[in-house]
């Protein structure tokens, strides 16, 4: 018994019916997708690979990258995927930290994360986008192997997310919180083996790969499975689809191109956005556009999805929606267990078959955010309204969501802080008509000298990855501080609120 393996894979065995859609307009059955899968786990085991060993993966968005998912899951590897613009020197802590036994890459990126794989440990084996790669190759010629016994409470996967304070953490899923959390989303959102879902989303974080992708197995519809976000690509596939899941940004885009009418899009039954805040402005135009409203939700990378508007009822531009089936959220005064009344600001805390199971190696943080009687502190501050529609207020720290791509800004400030001229920096998240949220560094020279903007903006470059690199770069001459002397980053996103107005990239 596998039950995330049996009940999202397993199942489709021999199936015949259409999985995905590629642009080559080829169509992969599940039948097929799942003999690839099993062959892909028999190659990861005679790797050396064994049930709880962690593989870190950062390759392309593909089939195969898909199968490597169902391929962990049936021998019980635990998967961390990760973000195909992060740099070698950011994937290191990430390796090493996890303990990854093997280091997945692309074959172009092979030569150039050699060095992090050695340094960890960690077997380097490659996989493309072609049916390409070491480990493409060693499955085309293995056998198909069966599933490994695991449980519920057996971990399936490492999701690394920032605070603002501190190490990144790696989250810690079982196959109940991934597989609660899909049975939960196909019957709220009255998904069938009818629904077509356009997925344009990357899949190295929860919402690509566990909300989009487990959701239509478990339903077994299909996908129209693009490689990433391009408008032209999107309003070609739309015809063809039931349904969408998104993040602000491929709205604003799509709302952006005239192309994108009510004949074209008007007839899917359902669009979805999270993973940052949309702008109200953008439910309004959409649905005056569209003729239907975005369902917005809310989840985290520790939580899955938590809350959602309903499918049948009034969806609320603003907000965020009920708890889901099965999950109880709170809304309390920060540092306490007790709850604040109707309408007021508190820290919103959930609990249920979704909440993670902790922070790898990190037993103290654990225990500062997640309670012993199961509740988590999801670090956002929120409201409830006497209808109980949940709105998200902000974020207790200084995460930045820009893009639906989590920002530690301390990060950022670091390799700014290091360039010649600059005293100290402050980064922070301000409204984009595009992204959500876009970065604004504040930076505060040292007496006399005079950064150079461009020569910091290309060291940042090199650094960081793109979403993590500032769209904006202002001096002053120094940081608001309050009597403690910590910077006051609200009053410098009040001081910049208008950075990005007009701008939509």
């Amino acid at each position: 018994m596998n039950p995330l393996y049996d009940n999202l894979f397993g199942r489709h065995e021999g199936s015949a019916a259409p999985f995905l859609h590629l642009p080559s307009g080829d169509t992969i059955t599940y039948g097929a997708f799942v003999e690839r899968a099993a062959r892909m786990g028999a190659a990861l085991r005679a790797m050396g690979l064994n049930p709880g060993d962690r593989l870190a993966a950062q390759v392309e968005k593909s089939p195969d990258a898909v199968a490597l998912f169902a391929a962990c899951t049936s021998q019980g590897i635990i998967l961390l995927p990760l973000n195909t613009a992060y740099t070698p020197a950011e994937l290191d802590y990430f390796v090493t930290d996890s303990g990854a036994r093997m280091l997945l890459a692309d074959p172009a990126k092979a030569d150039a994360l050699g060095e992090v794989a050695a340094q960890s440990g960690a077997r380097l084996e490659t996989l493309g986008t072609q049916g390409d790669g070491t480990l493409a190759e060693a499955t085309d010629a293995a056998a198909p192997a069966a599933p490994e016994p695991r449980g519920e409470q057996d971990l399936a996967a490492f999701l690394y997310t920032s605070g603002t304070t501190g190490r990144s953490k790696g989250a810690m899923l079982s196959q109940e919180n991934l597989l609660s959390n899909a049975r939960t989303l196909t019957d709220y959102w009255r998904f069938t083996d009818s629904d077509v879902l356009l997925h344009a989303l990357p899949i190295f974080h929860t919402h690509g790969l566990f909300v989009a992708i487990n959701v239509t197995l478990i339903a077994g519809g299909s996908m129209i499975f693009l490689p990433r976000f391009d408008v032209d690509a999107v309003l070609e596939a739309l015809p063809r689809a039931t349904s969408m899941m998104g993040v602000p940004t491929f709205y604003t885009r799509l709302l952006a191109d005239e192309r994108f009418t009510r004949d074209v899009g008007g007839h899917l039954r359902l669009y979805t956005s999270g993973s940052a805040p949309m702008l109200e402005e953008t439910h309004h135009r959409f649905e005056q556009r569209i003729g239907q409203s975005i369902l917005e939700r809310y989840g985290m990378t520790e939580t899955n999805m938590s809350t959602s508007n309903p499918y049948d009822g009034e969806r609320r531009p603003g907000t965020v929606g009920f708890p889901l089936p099965g999950v109880e959220l709170r809304i309390c005064t920060p540092g306490t267990e007790d709850e604040v009344p109707t309408g007021e600001t508190g820290m919103i805390e959930v609990r249920g078959p979704n909440v993670f199971q902790g922070y790898w190696q990190m037993p103290e943080k654990t225990a500062d955010e997640l309670r012993a009687n199961g509740w988590f502190i999801t670090g956002d501050l929120g409201t409830r309204d006497a209808d109980g529609y949940v709105t998200i207020v902000g974020r207790d720290k200084d995460l930045v969501i820009s893009g639906g791509y989590n920002i530690y800004p301390r990060e950022v400030e670091q390799v700014i802080d290091a360039q010649p001229g600059v005293l100290e920096s402050a980064v922070i998240g301000v409204p984009h008509p595009d992204m959500g949220e876009g970065l604004v560094a504040v930076i505060v020279p040292r007496p006399g000298e005079t950064p150079d903007g461009a020569a910091i903006a290309a060291a940042v470059s090199t650094q960081l990855a793109r979403f993590k690199q500032p769209r904006a770069y202002v001096t002053a001459p120094q940081l608001p501080r309050n009597t403690m002397g910590k910077v006051q980053k609200a009053e410098l996103r009040r001081e910049h609120a208008d950075a990005f107005a007009g701008r939509a990239s």
